[in-house]
């Protein structure tokens, strides 16, 4: 497929995946709003449609609890097919949405909008649309130091593998085999319905997720509770990482609006989590891992995740010529990166969810983080092969890294939405 052929599908699945001010991952599978995936989908609005792309994020916002908590899902309409639905979730709010939420991007994007528009000189008419987003993204990550870092590290602790976007990523294994599912019952999900059970979550996992969902309810999603009580609780690599990001890119938003008592609490909350992200830091596997709270164990398992260390703006270089070091090791080992689980673990899976597939949305992320590390070479391999992918198979949601078949579903809005942000 030509540059051009592909332009014009990528901006047409985010045009027939539009609901009205947000856009579904894919009608099918997918038909609510889900939170980081809006927040990509946003940047691919911006290379033809400013106002869409704000619109986007806004939208999302709307659905912010009082406390600053921004959730995974909007149900914005209802979709009777969809397992698990509002009222699995019980959540009491509107909108209704989830009582989950998910990686903290959309700092990172507001930066990446404003930005564009200062470059298109349309900063004046955006102003205040930013100023209104900044008050929302800054409690939403003042709601991530009070509710997800219970022992004060800097670190973002998961309370469910759903929340850290990598659902069925190995590194939540053991620390979900505590999680009672004796009362999840029967249900019905709508995920194999319509794609390959092969590439999806396995019946354990997802009762595990329904079993969280359930305590969330038990607890009436209040997160003080949760924090305190939950049985799962996992310091996730690759919110951390996300979150330090999002907060140095939220200090340059506050420092432009001249918010100096905001900027000194950003500041406040980057210096934590640099002094405290060490902890994420396995010496055995030479590498960054998530870690289980509740037992301090490191996971062990090097991730697609492990390499947003570059995003985050940490610089050291012993670390970082040991993750460059697993980049090499990893490439000679695929067609493609970046998989999302090193391929020589024995439970690496080509087309598996998040054991094995690459996914663009976070290629783009470390393909950008090692730009601006200043290892040109990794990420021009990061992002051709990226691309690559996409001018091959069009726009799944994951490919394969080994022969790059699509993996998952098709016609992906935040696919698509990388496609014409980064190529």
């Amino acid at each position: 497929m030509t540059i051009e052929t592909l332009d014009v599908g990528a901006r047409a699945i985010l045009t027939a995946n539009d609901r009205g001010g947000y856009t579904v991952p894919n009608g099918r599978v997918y038909p609510f709003q889900w939170n980081w995936d809006s927040a990509f989908v946003a940047l691919g609005f911006d290379t033809w449609d400013r106002d869409r792309a704000w619109k986007e994020v806004e939208t999302l916002f709307n659905a912010q609890w009082d406390d600053g908590f921004l959730p995974h899902i909007v149900f914005w309409q209802d979709d009777p097919g969809y397992f698990p639905g509002p009222s699995v979730w019980a959540t009491g709010k509107t909108p209704v949405t989830s009582g989950i939420t998910q990686p903290p991007v959309a700092a990172t994007v507001v930066r990446k909008l404003w930005d564009s528009a200062i470059a298109a000189d349309a900063d004046d008419a955006y102003r205040l649309r930013l100023e209104s987003l900044f008050d929302k993204l800054i409690a939403w990550h003042r709601w991530f130091r009070d509710y997800r870092d219970p022992d004060g590290r800097g670190v973002v602790v998961a309370m469910h593998p759903w929340e850290t976007g990598r659902d069925n990523s190995p590194e939540w294994d053991i620390p979900g085999e505590p999680i009672d599912i004796s009362n999840v019952g029967e249900y019905v999900r709508r995920d194999t319905g319509h794609l390959d059970a092969k590439m999806r979550p396995t019946k354990l996992e997802y009762d595990r997720y329904l079993a969280l969902v359930q305590y969330g309810v038990a607890q009436g999603w209040d997160h003080a509770k949760i924090t305190a009580g939950n049985p799962f609780k996992v310091a996730d690599i690759g919110m951390s990482m996300i979150l330090l990001r999002a907060n140095r890119d939220l200090l340059h938003l506050a420092d432009y609006l001249g918010r100096d008592e905001e900027a000194a609490e950003i500041r406040a909350m980057i210096a934590t989590a640099e002094a405290g992200i060490d902890w994420l830091w396995d010496e055995e596997k030479h590498s960054w891992c998530s870690r289980d709270l509740l037992t301090g164990r490191s996971s062990g398992f090097i991730t697609s995740a492990s390499f947003l260390s570059f995003y985050a703006g940490l610089a050291d270089p012993a670390k970082d010529a040991a993750m460059l070091a697993h980049l090499h090791r990893i490439g000679s080992k695929v067609e493609y990166l970046m998989p999302s689980l090193d391929p020589e673990d024995p439970g690496f899976q080509m087309i598996r969810y998040w054991r094995g597939p690459v996914w663009a949305v976070v290629n783009y992320m470390i393909g950008t983080g090692l730009a601006e590390a200043g290892f040109d070479a990794e990420a021009a391999r990061v992002r051709h092969d990226t691309l690559a992918l996409m001018e091959r198979n069009g726009f799944y949601e994951a490919y394969s890294p080994v022969d790059g078949s699509g993996s998952g579903g098709d016609d992906f809005s935040w696919t698509a939405a990388i496609w014409l942000a980064w190529r």
